[in-house]
């Protein structure tokens, strides 16, 4: 772990994402407290797939610069100290600038309304509109 590093980068995700990302899982108790949180490092470039969670999701922007759309709103940039809030059901994705790595903690809340929905890859086209 480097010494600026709040949690571990944790291990690479294999799917859902483009681009190197980290996930490190914090808490995944969702008997008692209907949540979950992670840690997520995006490498520069790197972003989730579009996707929505039945019960939520909220970001915490840590380190890094990132990147935020609701499916048919405009993206939007993040920077630390963020905080992002997506209701139930909203698809969406996140991610790193293209040139800056990109960190936030996550928590998917009432995980008792079921998992994440994944719908595919976000394309460059749609990834690089904010930055045109």
């Amino acid at each position: 772990m480097k010494t600026n590093e709040i949690f571990p980068k944790g291990q690479k995700a294999t799917e859902n994402f483009t681009g190197d990302t980290w996930v490190q899982m914090l808490t995944v108790d969702g008997r008692n407290f209907d949540a979950m949180s992670y840690n997520v490092t995006f490498a520069a470039g790197s972003r989730t797939d579009w996707h929505s969670h039945p019960g939520g999701q909220i970001l915490y922007c840590i380190t890094g610069e990132g990147r935020y759309q609701e499916k048919g709103k405009p993206a939007q940039r993040l920077k630390v100290g963020d905080v992002v809030e997506i209701k139930p059901d909203v698809v969406h994705w996140h991610g790193a600038a293209p040139d800056k790595e990109f960190v936030h903690l996550g928590i998917s809340t009432q995980l008792s309304k079921g998992p994440a929905t994944w719908y595919g890859a976000v394309t460059d086209e749609e990834y690089m509109v904010l930055d045109k």
